[in-house]
């Protein structure tokens, strides 16, 4: 005689309000979340169908514990790997299991410390490129400008120089192009059909494969020059799986490069815009930003040394990301049964932690919606990174965690020691898509 299997689920919102919220939650689901943890908690559960669960939280023991404790028998959800995998194919950000394991044993060496080293020249001059198109004395939307600076030091960095900017910007548009094809198609599953008969669908997967054929070309030219260049390509093209002693294949090589563009771009746009426009706001902290680096500069020239040196302008980074994380929510779902604290999962169930969330969550952070980067210095460092989540946390963290940090402490330092910043408004406005995007942040750049 079988025993039936006895499930409990946090506190239960109810259908009806999900439906009656739902198109409020699909233009941005934040305010919705909020006013849900203070109804039911840190955790709450809503039921699909009979026996289908989706568990939502900002409860930092259940983040650990899918992430990281656990974390082999938490898979990403199918909005991850079945959306996603579609455009951007099977690369570290949308394949599970043993070949997830697998590429992201035979990519970290690219990421190492030593590796990133060599690529800060690049990017700075990068960087200051990109600062010269900077209008001052004049209202500008930050955003866009952050963006195209991301954009090209990822591109850069992948590429150094060897690329023509017309199929930069060709792989630019396709990006962007189907990143907000995928947005509405996730948030709005009942027009699948409409998006199919519509032509939409195939629509982007031509695009997705005209942009494959764009990084083959370059891949297929690097390859043919026999030359080697100090850039991330490189790197990768000289990595050796431990059991064959084979590099990747051309068409895995494509997919983690389209994964590296979008992991490294718009997130590290966002959180520099969401940082620039914090700083705006607050004089005195980009003051100590400037007396800062104006010390560094007095001790070393050493790139490396001095971005190693920036302590207070990595704490205004980390703070900035605390307030406004770039990935703001995460999601898994179980393998097998199991227990989640107190409750008593089923296989398949959908989790959601969210980071924004949790990063303002009472029972972790004193005064969590104010704008403190003295959280990330000293002794309180220590506690502040126990609930700190803007790369993810365990195996799956983020590879490029390294690179971005670099990245965005390059660009705010010479953003910082060439202009004064101030904020048009103490507003802060965004659209919560795959990525926390700011809306309309507008600053005044006046020359020092």
């Amino acid at each position: 005689m079988s025993v039936s299997k006895k499930y409990n689920y946090p506190q239960k919102l109810s259908i009806l309000r999900f439906f009656l919220d739902a198109e409020g939650v699909r233009r941005n689901p934040i305010p919705y979340h909020k006013l849900y943890f203070e109804r039911f908690g840190d955790s709450f559960s809503i039921r699909i169908g009979r026996t289908q669960h989706i568990i939502l939280s900002r409860d930092n023991e259940v983040a650990q514990y899918i992430l990281q404790k656990n974390q082999k028998n938490y898979h990403k959800s199918k909005f991850q790997s079945v959306y996603l995998s579609k455009y951007l194919g099977k690369g570290l950000l949308t394949v599970d299991g043993d070949f997830w394991l697998k590429q992201r044993r035979l990519i970290q060496p690219a990421f190492h410390k030593q590796k990133m080293n060599q690529l800060v020249d690049n990017m700075k001059s990068t960087i200051l490129s990109e600062l010269k198109n900077i209008k001052s004395d004049t209202k500008v939307d930050l955003f866009p400008i952050m963006s195209e600076l991301a954009f090209n030091v990822v591109a850069k960095s992948l590429f150094q120089f060897s690329i023509e900017e017309e199929k930069l910007e060709r792989i630019k548009y396709i990006i962007e192009a189907v990143q907000n094809f995928l947005i509405k198609e996730i948030r709005l599953p009942h027009k699948a059909w409409w998006f199919s008969i519509s032509g939409q669908v195939k629509k982007h997967l031509e695009l997705a494969e005209e942009n494959n054929k764009i990084i083959k070309g370059i891949i297929e030219e690097r390859t043919n020059s026999k030359i080697e260049i100090n850039d991330l390509l490189n790197m990768l093209l000289e990595t050796r799986y431990e059991d064959t002693g084979e590099g990747m294949s051309v068409e895995q090589l494509i997919d983690e490069i389209k994964i590296l563009f979008i992991a490294g771009h718009e997130t590290t746009a966002n959180a520099l815009t969401f940082t620039l426009h914090l700083l705006g706001n607050h004089q005195d902290v980009q003051q100590k930003i400037f007396d800062e680096i104006v010390q560094i500069e007095s001790e070393t020239d050493d790139i490396v040394e001095q971005l190693q040196k920036m302590t207070y302008t990595n704490a205004v980074l980390n703070e900035s990301m605390r307030l406004y994380p770039p990935a703001w929510i995460t999601d898994r779902q179980n393998v097998e049964d199991d227990s989640l604290g107190e409750f008593r999962i089923k296989k398949g169930t959908l989790i959601g932690v969210s980071f924004y969330e949790l990063h303002r969550n009472e029972k972790y952070w004193k005064n969590p919606n104010d704008f403190i980067p003295e959280r990330f210095l000293g002794d309180q460092k220590k506690q502040s990174m126990q609930y700190f989540y803007p790369f993810g946390a365990g195996p799956r963290m983020c590879i490029g965690a390294g690179f971005a940090i670099y990245e965005m402490c390059l660009a705010i330092s010479h953003i910082v020691k060439k202009y004064k910043i101030n904020s048009v408004d103490t507003d802060v406005n965004f659209n919560p898509l795959i990525t926390l995007k700011p809306l309309g942040l507008e600053v005044i750049f006046s020359e020092r």
